[in-house]
Parts: structure tokens; C-alpha cells; sequence
């Protein structure tokens, strides 16, 4: 796994901290997370949420390693945790009752990362 060259000291943490639970939990979704954010960030992921809305059923938790953006609409209630979300994806996001979390409060909540499925 390569090393991030990002001078983002909470990207670098997340990292780390995301490793440290893949191996302690034997978590590999979380190691995988870890890989995507450790790209240049003009390669990091960046998902609207119409593509949330195709890719998921009601109540579904996903993990977005990277940004959501508010392109799109959603129509049922995710739980979603991403590295960041702009504004607008927030409020509608929260206009369909659907829950936004960061990704180490998704990994407090589920440190197995069972049933999470990761979108890119």
C-alpha cells in the first residue's frame, strides 16, 4: 500500500486509523477505504447522490471514501459516511430522514464494517 503525500494532517490520521482497525478487527472493507484515501486527491472519489440512489435500497449503510456531492436526488433513508459532503448533499440528505456520518463514527458504531458496502 502506497504512502499519501497529502499535507492534510486529517486525511493522514484517518488513514492510519483505518489501517489500525483493519488489522486489530481483521476488517479488510476498512483497509480498502484506507487504499482509496490515500490516492492524489484528484483521484479520490467523488459520488453524487443519484448514484447513491441507484446503488442502494431503504436503509442501507454505505461508505463513500471521498466526497458526496449533491448532483442528483435520493428517495429513502441511507446511513452514509464519507470523508466529506458539500452542503447541499447534507440538506437533502437530511430532507429524506437519511443519516450523514464520518467515517470513524461509522467504524465506532459497525468496527467489523459488516454490512457496509462501499460505493466509488
Amino acid at each position: 500500500m502506497r504512502e499519501t503525500k497529502s499535507p492534510n494532517p486529517e486525511i493522514i490520521h484517518l488513514i492510519r486509523l483505518l489501517k489500525k482497525q483493519s488489522r486489530e478487527r481483521n476488517a479488510e472493507i476498512w483497509l480498502s477505504v484506507a487504499e482509496n484515501l490515500s490516492k492524489p486527491s484528484r483521484q479520490r472519489v467523488a459520488v453524487n447522490l443519484s448514484k447513491i440512489n441507484r446503488y442502494t435500497e431503504k436503509n442501507a449503510t454505505i461508505v463513500v471514501p471521498g466526497k458526496i456531492l449533491a448532483a442528483g436526488t435520493i428517495d429513502h433513508a441511507v446511513t452514509v459516511a464519507a470523508f466529506g459532503a458539500s452542503d447541499k448533499a447534507k440538506e437533502k440528505l437530511a430532507a429524506v430522514k437519511a443519516k450523514y456520518l464520518s467515517i470513524p463514527e461509522l467504524m465506532e458504531k459497525n468496527p467489523q464494517g459488516s454490512n457496509v458496502t462501499i460505493i466509488r
